[in-house]
């Protein structure tokens, strides 16, 4: 694990999972065109959830090329990347459980969204989240679900699992403080490391 740290904290690694994040963001919005052309303008930046979680992390990896940290960003990434990831991963097995078939997209997108959850919180001991910035980012992904599943302005799912989504909401609601806890305790426990100069 040590190693593994250590690997993850060159500025070479750090550039190469910035292009490749790079690539999946821009995909991702590609993949929410259809929903957010007819998304009204107010609701646009919550739409979009796990191309936005990629995006802050986008950042946070610039920020760490420069050898600054922004930890507000830092705790978007972290707790965004882990409930999106797992969210969109469940849903997926959801659908399938409930009747969908599951092709090779859908293995691409497990296999991508897995990847997520498990970037952001690799990086903690990268990160400088303090308290204060946790709890502006749970008002951030609390004020998300409202619009999502109270404005109805929620990912598509599939058919299949369409008429439990007011039960998607609240396992969404509770992934998100899942997410929440599980992103502070990592960052209290874990020590913290640097970024390598070279």
């Amino acid at each position: 694990m040590s190693y593994l740290l250590h690997i993850i904290g060159r500025r070479w690694f750090i550039a190469l999972l910035l292009a490749v994040n790079i690539g999946g963001t821009i995909y991702g919005y590609i993949w929410y065109e259809s929903q957010l052309a007819n998304t009204p303008l107010i609701f646009l930046l919550f739409v979009p959830d796990s191309p936005t979680a990629s995006l802050f992390f986008c950042l946070v990896l610039i920020a760490f090329l420069f050898g600054k940290n922004i930890p507000i960003l830092e705790a978007l990434a972290a707790v965004t990347l882990l409930k999106y990831g797992v969210w969109a991963v469940v849903m997926i097995l959801a659908a399938k459980v409930a009747g969908s078939n599951i092709g090779i997209l859908n293995f691409m997108l497990i296999t991508s969204h897995l990847g997520m959850a498990i970037q952001g919180l690799l990086y903690t001991p990268y990160y400088r989240i303090r308290p204060w910035h946790l709890i502006l980012v749970a008002i951030w992904t609390i004020h998300n679900d409202v619009i999502d599943y109270i404005y109805n302005m929620h990912p598509g799912v599939a058919s299949s699992i369409q008429p439990y989504i007011q039960e998607i909401g609240y396992f969404t609601f509770w992934l998100g403080i899942a997410s929440l806890f599980t992103v502070y305790i990592l960052n209290k426990t874990s020590l913290e490391r640097q970024i390598e100069e070279k």
